[in-house]
């Protein structure tokens, strides 16, 4: 995984809170984030500048405005930043899962990139995945064994999803799925508001011998239309440490191992 540079640090925590900002209150005013940050407004301009070239904020009179308010999908920049320090130590935990050798699957989504940037590329695993952004950053990473899983791009999320990617899992086995969410209930189990991406989990499920969900807290008790696992077809659960013991019993009365990062 790439380390950056204190001030590449200072700017990645400083555009996140301004991106949180952004979501809570609906916009951030240039006005004010000087202030809140310790920084000049030449910097401040640069980064919702920056953030607007990459689809997460639109700058506007005086401040900006989250792109994510104004789409019914969320692009996939703007889903990595939302609980990014939970989701690279569940991932970092998760690795446990891979096996010396044989193949995994790791599925599109914010923490499945984190997984990618953590993954141990030394070892004799060949991993399946339909992540553009996975893809790349395994390839980058020098990871021998690669297969992206073809079809049409779904641009916001920059994975495939369609009936060309469910036809070529068929033809596999594979030993481990990492898979993320959208939301868990203990009612519905994994859930999704995408009927696209319902279908292409549960065809990787089917495909997989042994299933690893990684789900940060926010995801507990957030229910979306469909419904793709059960916890019964979960064998491990990576979350963290905002789980309480409750939910964590709950799991673990369905046979599953549950872990917290």
């Amino acid at each position: 995984m790439a380390v950056r540079g204190n001030g590449s640090t200072l700017q990645h925590d400083r555009q996140r809170a301004i991106y949180m900002l952004a979501l809570r209150q609906g916009s951030v005013d240039v006005a004010d984030l000087p202030r809140r940050h310790g920084v000049t407004t030449e910097t401040i301009r640069r980064d919702l500048s920056d953030m607007q070239s990459r689809q997460l904020l639109r700058r506007v009179h005086g401040g900006a405005i989250p792109v994510e308010r104004m789409n019914h999908e969320p692009m996939v920049e703007a889903r990595d930043m939302v609980n990014a320090d939970e989701k690279l130590r569940i991932a970092t935990m998760a690795v446990a899962e891979v096996p010396e050798r044989g193949s995994v699957i790791i599925d599109s989504g914010s923490t499945g990139q984190r997984l990618a940037e953590v993954f141990p590329v030394d070892r004799d695993v060949h991993v399946v995945t339909n992540s553009l952004l996975t893809a790349l950053t395994l390839s980058r990473r020098g990871l021998q064994e690669l297969t992206v899983l073809g079809g049409s791009v779904r641009t916001k999320r920059h994975a495939m999803v369609d009936d060309t990617t469910r036809a070529e899992l068929q033809h596999m086995a594979i030993d481990v799925l990492f898979m993320s969410c959208d939301g868990l209930s203990f009612q519905h189990g994994l859930t999704t508001p995408y009927r696209e991406e319902h279908t292409i989990k549960r065809a990787m499920i089917a495909r997989a011998r042994r299933v690893v969900a990684m789900v940060d807290g926010s995801k507990f008790g957030n229910v979306q239309m469909f419904g793709f696992a059960t916890f019964d077809e979960i064998d491990v659960l990576v979350t963290d440490t905002r789980v309480d013991r409750e939910a964590v019993d709950i799991l673990t009365s369905h046979g599953i191992t549950v872990h917290r990062a």
